[in-house]
């Protein structure tokens, strides 16, 4: 299990245990975290579970897939650090990740 702090856009903080396996956006719909919608359940068809991924952790979450990076044409704000969290999966070497939440998933 990894520990996962996720931000939502007001600075409101959730900590949580993630099962190894699962993903990131997992993680959030299971423990009730607001601000990930994740309408397409995970299939990398949307870009409603949209993070930004912490400075510090960037090169440990890997690198944007070509359908990722499609994906996120669709969303709002997009930056250098932003991930779709549906395509991050949770690992021990991810224990103590950092994600923030967009002010509008879209």
């Amino acid at each position: 299990m990894a520990k996962i702090t996720y931000i939502e856009h007001d600075g409101t903080e959730h900590q949580v245990e993630v099962a190894d396996g699962l993903s990131v956006m997992e993680g959030a719909v299971r423990n009730l975290i607001p601000g990930i919608d994740a309408d397409c359940g995970g299939a990398c068809a949307c870009a409603t579970c949209h993070v930004y991924v912490d400075e510090a952790w960037r090169e440990k979450t890997g690198t944007r897939s070509a359908m990722e990076e499609s994906m996120l044409d669709f969303a709002d704000g997009v930056e250098d650090n932003s991930r779709l969290s549906c395509q991050i999966k949770v690992t021990a070497d991810l224990d103590g990740l950092i994600v923030r939440t967009p002010e509008y998933q879209g």
